[in-house]
């Protein structure tokens, strides 16, 4: 649920450049390159459910666990940060590391959100 609220509503517009992200112990960052082709062509399902989906043509649907479907573009930048802009005009930006082998979404506020499956769709 609570990434649903994060990753959905993005209330919180952010910009990536300036951020203190709260990094932990084994956090390893992507080159905004392999980070661009890990994610193209994704979709990353978190354990509430959420859903975010990597087009590989830049467009970027998050899904709620229990239904809703937030549209938007989404893109690299510096420090293994993606950013999204909603068609409401609302851009977030989070940063996506690897840890323990699993991809985890951090928020701008600390909040951490591991990945419990990555999907290939075409």
């Amino acid at each position: 649920m609570r990434t649903m609220m994060i990753l959905g509503l993005a209330c919180l517009a952010s910009g990536a450049a300036a951020q203190d992200w709260k990094t932990q112990n084994g956090d390893m960052p992507f080159e905004a390159s392999a980070l661009s082709e890990r994610l193209s062509g994704q979709t990353l399902v978190f354990f509430d459910d959420g859903r975010s989906v990597f087009e590989s043509n830049g467009q970027y649907q998050y899904t709620y666990g229990g239904g809703g479907t937030w549209y938007g573009h989404w893109q690299v930048a510096e420090d293994s940060v993606v950013c999204v802009t909603f068609v409401t005009g609302v851009e977030r930006c989070d940063r996506i590391v690897e840890n323990g082998g699993r991809l985890v979404m951090q928020t701008v506020d600390g909040m951490r959100f591991p990945v419990r499956e990555i999907e290939a769709h075409s």
